[in-house]
């Protein structure tokens, strides 16, 4: 196997580090967590990522997820560029947010009002707000290894780049601010009602990845989240399903059409913007009209809404909705995935691997048994993933470059894909 040329990527990431923290806008992109150092993408296009030395890989980190229907599709290009063509962003309402905010509120149960953000970070934190609001409550519970992205509030006990950097928390976060969040373990509904009844009548919310997809890929026990929403209506909190990776990429409705179980408020990023960065708030419209101009929680964004997202959006949804087979086709490539790197590990007989696939996700970890928490997942070894990880680059085939993220498969992945990906995990695998 020939070694891949990075020379022009290495040139690069020396050259972003004295301009950059760390070279990189998001900490997890520096392969720190894998024992490498990061390639510079020049171009991607359906399943595939190419690095500015010509390289290309087998793409199952499509943006984090953003990407449903692969890189570069067409209708989206399409979409964008005739958007752009009218201006890039006006700072006042236009038509198209209204007919994306219409699409989501046909989609999504439970939505009846939506707020558009630029991010899911903004969406998390305006939750937390709202949900505040609405009660008259202070605390917030989370789940340890649930990530709702670099709210101060909301970083205790968070996954993803958090987990993969191991910072418990973050330095900038005071005492003060996490004050009012609980943390308990995922999947545990008697240490949930436990904190609930602890905290005496004050929780505002309960907010939780319906699947965890920031410590790996943890599906939910059975009966967890609806035991959630019996929980939140006797408790009177509010009950918060992040979405932001689920949402339009479990089904149409996301998780709470999968697992039938109904959330007071949804976020959502990611596959709802087709690529371009948005974030989105709803759910009922006696909570979400607490927002101003009507009610008086205050939110707000300059580029919210702005035209050439909403229409990369609404050409990413329209495809949803008129591709009925959508979900099975991806639930279907992504179990095959998982099958055959299990195989490939039992044909190795190196190391154990325990994988799970729902819709258009997947995700493994080196251990004999099913990981259903972030402590099992915190367990699994570092270094095995990081090898790993290298030796599959290699071959290309590009993996989130920490062992805390999900796989997210697109439709423009096929058998021929995961064939490949099986058998370079098989001869990797034989080199652990």
């Amino acid at each position: 196997m020939a070694e891949l040329n990075r020379s022009r990527s290495d040139k690069l990431f020396a050259e972003a580090q004295t301009l950059m923290p760390g070279g990189v806008s998001s900490p997890v992109r520096s392969f720190n967590a894998v024992g490498s150092s990061p390639f510079f993408v020049a171009s991607a296009s359906g399943a595939y990522i190419t690095d500015v030395d010509g390289n290309s890989y087998i793409d199952l980190v499509q943006s984090w997820g953003a990407m449903l229907f692969g890189h570069a599709h067409p209708e989206i290009v399409v979409a964008v560029t005739e958007a752009s063509q009218h201006g890039t962003s006006f700072g006042t309402p236009s038509e198209l947010e209204v007919e994306l905010a219409r699409l989501i509120v046909s989609m999504v149960p439970n939505v009846e009002r939506v707020r558009f953000v630029s991010s899911g970070t903004e969406a998390a934190m305006t939750a937390v707000r709202l949900a505040r609001a609405a009660t008259g409550r202070a605390k917030i519970l989370k789940f340890a290894g649930c990530y709702h992205g670099h709210v101060d509030s909301l970083l205790a006990d968070a996954g993803s780049g958090v987990a993969t950097l191991g910072i418990p928390g973050t330095p900038g976060v005071t005492e003060a601010t996490t004050a009012d969040t609980m943390v308990v373990p995922f999947n545990d509904l008697a240490a949930t009602r436990t904190a609930v009844e602890a905290a005496g009548g004050d929780v505002a919310a309960i907010l939780v990845e319906p699947v965890a997809a920031n410590m790996g890929l943890v599906l939910p026990a059975e009966d967890f989240l609806q035991g959630l929403r019996a929980l939140a209506i006797e408790s009177g909190a509010v009950l918060v399903f992040d979405e932001v990776i689920t949402g339009f990429r479990l089904g149409p409705g996301g998780a709470q059409e999968r697992f039938e179980v109904d959330a007071d408020l949804v976020l959502m990023g990611k596959v709802v913007g087709g690529g371009l960065p948005v974030g989105v708030i709803g759910g009922r419209a006696d909570i979400m009209d607490r927002l101003a101009p009507v009610g008086p929680v205050y939110q707000a964004g300059t580029l919210s809404g702005n035209p050439v997202a909403m229409a990369a959006g609404i050409a990413a949804l329209s495809m949803i909705r008129s591709r009925p087979a959508l979900y099975e086709e991806l639930q279907t490539t992504a179990r095959s995935l998982v099958r055959g790197l299990v195989d490939a590990a039992d044909q190795a007989e190196r190391v154990p691997v325990a994988a799970g696939a729902v819709g258009g996700l997947a995700g493994f970890f080196f251990a004999e048994d099913e990981v259903t928490n972030y402590d099992e997942a915190k367990a699994t070894d570092e270094k095995i993933y990081a090898a790993f990880f290298r030796g599959m680059l290699e071959r290309g085939v590009y993996l989130p470059p920490s062992r805390f993220e999900a796989l997210f498969l697109s439709t423009a992945h096929t058998e021929e894909h995961v064939d490949r990906v099986a058998t370079a995990a098989f001869e990797t695998l034989t080199t652990l």
